[in-house]
């Protein structure tokens, strides 16, 4: 690549870009930025105004001569990018409102990522990220594609499986939260750790753990049957592991498995919640709402605290560092989700996995992993199948697969309720699912 890079990030607007930005600002002298492309669609225009005028003055404040362009123009972003960053949602927070409030009704978990929430949100978004892939194919066909856009897992194994974009990798701050989280609780420099993560993403475990390269995964696991250590991302809730369960794992869970494990208590406590204070949605709203505020504050030139109540701390370490370990060739090992090729013993070899990379110029090379322990890998394999047909029925419209996709989802009580859900949604959503309504309805 050439001296000045050129990044496209679509979904500019997000309130998360700033966490981006810091992120360049930090790395800048490994990842010479000379162009932040920061693309939105009409609906967001106030938002990315206002978030774009915030980086322009982060980076204003940090002397860098990084040019910051804000624009609805997503083909004139992609033009010559070198990478292309995506972290939309389709239909906006009053969709994922939808998705969390709607299964509840049927005694469902609402969840944006898992469940029938995960499978809207997949529903309404692969679409958009298979037409980005093609604009990229004609103006930026060397660029590096990385997707933030939940459901990253299902994201990825459909550009994967429905573009022709290879250099492709998706991103989440669960695991690096992870490692930040043991850090913490051993009370060493995040520098020190290495966890051996595999699965999925949102369905990723730790099969060991490091601090200068011992093994201290006893150590941990003891740590986490402590309640007060088990949780690293502040979106869900903390409901406390059964010791003996945990010990019994003898792998680190992810915060998203409890949503698997503790699925009656967790749908009971989201009900709860979203009587009280709203649906996960409806609460993000509201700090959103705040957080706008704060970044039309022309004084401000830093990324506000208040934004790591929404959930994403940690996304620029993650974020900048993958790209930055692209671009230099660091070969230095980071979790992603990326095309198996063998890694993962119990996953298909063309499917999208989370695992423990090597970072190249070439992009992720996986760590063999051999097989999943046998206590895990059948929950991992029913997710991948739920993530390759909820896939097929983004990319065809084809509702019976969507109605496949949900009922053999673990979070789904029956293919009759299943249905009834998957009914509802496509109503509520069909604005966002025109592919449904132009082939085949129920």
């Amino acid at each position: 690549m050439t001296k000045g890079i050129k990044i496209a990030t679509i979904g500019g607007g997000s309130s998360y870009t700033p966490e981006l930005v810091e992120g360049f600002i930090k790395r800048y002298d490994e990842l010479p930025l000379k162009e932040l492309w920061l693309v939105d669609v009409e609906t967001g225009k106030e938002k990315l105004e206002i978030v774009g005028g915030l980086a322009k003055r982060m980076i204003e404040k940090a002397g860098l001569p990084i040019e910051v362009h804000l624009t609805l123009d997503r083909r004139a972003a992609l033009k010559n990018a070198n990478f292309v960053t995506t972290q939309f949602r389709v239909g906006l927070l009053d969709a994922r409102a939808k998705d969390e409030r709607i299964p509840l009704k049927y005694g469902v978990l609402g969840q944006e990522t898992n469940g029938p929430g995960g499978l809207f949100k997949g529903l309404r978004t692969i679409p958009v990220i298979l037409d980005i892939c093609k604009d990229m194919e004609e103006l930026c066909p060397d660029a590096w594609l990385i997707n933030f856009t939940n459901p990253a897992g299902m994201v990825t194994e459909a550009v994967l499986r429905y573009s022709n974009i290879k250099k492709v990798v998706g991103l989440c701050n669960v695991p690096i939260a992870m490692e930040m989280g043991i850090a913490k609780l051993l009370d060493v420099d995040h520098s020190r750790i290495r966890i051996d993560f595999a699965g999925l993403n949102h369905m990723v475990y730790g099969l060991d753990v490091y601090v200068d390269g011992v093994s201290v995964k006893d150590q941990v696991i003891d740590l986490l049957m402590d309640p007060n250590n088990s949780s690293f991302v502040k979106n869900i809730e903390n409901l406390d592991w059964e010791p003996e369960f945990i010990k019994a794992l003898n792998v680190l869970p992810c915060p998203y498995h409890r949503y698997y494990y503790k699925t009656r208590d967790m749908v009971e406590k989201e009900i709860e919640n979203a009587k009280k204070e709203g649906t996960r949605a409806e609460v993000v709203q509201k700090l959103e709402t705040e957080l706008f505020e704060l970044y039309k504050d022309p004084n401000l030139a830093i990324k506000p605290p208040q934004l790591e109540q929404r959930g994403g701390a940690h996304y620029s370490d993650a974020a900048v560092r993958l790209i930055t370990s692209i671009y230099t060739d660091k070969r230095d090992i980071q979790p992603v989700n990326t095309r198996n090729n063998g890694a993962i013993a119990s996953i298909p070899n063309d499917s999208a996995v989370e695992v423990s990379c090597i970072i190249t110029k070439d992009g992720p090379k996986p760590i063999v992993m051999g097989d999943l322990p046998v206590q895990v890998r059948g929950l991992v394999q029913q997710i991948k199948s739920f993530e390759r047909v909820a896939a097929e029925a983004a990319v065809t419209g084809d509702y019976n697969k969507a109605v496949l996709a949900l009922t053999i989802n673990p979070l789904s009580p029956s293919d009759t309720i299943a249905k009834e859900i998957v009914d509802e949604m496509l109503e509520a959503h069909k604005e966002f699912l025109p592919q449904f309504f132009q082939n085949v309805t129920s």
